[in-house]
């Protein structure tokens, strides 16, 4: 985006004493676990939930299954378009703290997790609406999630984000869709085993907007896994996937005799299924091409030849000639 926006970042714990605070989204499932007269008894049992399922996943050296607590944030954004301060909320996402109790540390989590947004509330409550009001026939306007992805994105690209988050952002999201689901290879020690619908959803290509595709020049080099209930410098499992090079050279003559040579380089990660068989260009910062032209001809005849009623021969040097 070419303009700088002004992002604002508030804080405010999410356990059971949690209130929602007048610019948060009615929709918002946190907010919604904290209205109404069971408000508190909801939270409790939301928090319980959430440490009982980390404990099973951590449960190395956990045989009580109380070892670990999770803490959590709602992290607020405002954003200042015109830099005049003026803000509006834009997006809440939350940020995760792992207690152990073990040995009394407060791990950093990651940031993300649930996303809400204004702006994709008004493109799907609004703008898709009109767009397809009085359409005999369903359809997606052009365009449709950029706004949504070039804010996200430049959040994440700010000094705000930077200086409040060491990690980049995982997005954690709930699709719920008429699909054919199918079982991959693919199996996550935390996640499970990966399922592939049929065709994309209209939620899945949306939101896809707010991260950095591979087609976009990232190229996956590695990969990595981790193990929360290892000790420390074992946590992490990581490997390196293999990258094929190419280049491509080309030479054009013009009329006047003159040569122009054109080349280009790209590899691929062929062992990574998002990015098989995309090329992600490389820059090349400079490259040198030099024809080196024989000074002395010389001819050698190749033997065995044929004769068929047309006798052949072929030279073998720098320059092939026919007799």
């Amino acid at each position: 985006m070419s303009k700088c926006f002004t992002y604002t970042i508030r804080r405010i714990c999410f356990d059971e004493n949690y209130h929602p605070s007048d610019s948060t989204r009615t929709t918002t499932n946190f907010a919604n676990l904290a209205r109404g007269a069971s408000r508190q008894e909801n939270l409790r049992n939301a928090l319980r939930m959430v440490d009982s399922r980390f404990n099973a996943l951590a449960s190395w050296d956990n045989p009580k299954g109380d070892r670990y607590s999770v803490d959590l944030e709602i992290i607020s954004v405002d954003i200042d378009i015109e830099g005049n301060g003026q803000n509006f909320p834009s997006i809440e996402i939350l940020k995760t703290y792992i207690i152990d109790h073990k040995t009394n540390k407060r791990i950093e989590g990651i940031v993300g997790n649930n996303f809400s947004s204004y702006v994709r509330d008004y493109d799907f409550s609004v703008l898709l609406l009109d767009h397809n009001k009085g359409q005999s026939k369903f359809s997606i306007p052009d365009n449709f999630g950029d706004l949504h992805g070039k804010l996200f994105k430049d959040f994440v690209d700010s000094s705000s984000y930077k200086e409040n988050f060491s990690k980049p952002p995982v997005i954690c999201l709930s699709v719920s869709d008429n699909k054919t689901y199918h079982r991959t290879e693919n199996q996550h020690p935390v996640l499970g085993v990966e399922y592939l619908p049929n065709e994309s959803s209209l939620t899945e290509q949306y939101f896809k907007k707010i991260m950095l595709q591979t087609s976009e020049g990232e190229v996956p080099v590695g990969w990595s896994i981790f193990f929360p209930n290892r000790e420390e410098g074992k946590r992490w499992k990581t490997g390196v996937y293999p990258l094929e090079y190419y280049t491509r050279i080309v030479q054009a003559e013009q009329k006047t005799g003159q040569w122009n040579t054109y080349a280009e380089v790209w590899m691929e990660n062929n062992k990574d299924r998002q990015s098989k068989g995309i090329q992600f260009p490389v820059e090349i910062k400079s490259s040198e091409f030099k024809q080196l032209k024989i000074k002395e001809k010389k001819f050698f005849w190749w033997a065995p030849h044929f004769n068929l009623g047309l006798e052949t021969a072929v030279g073998s040097d720098e320059n092939v000639f026919g007799g």
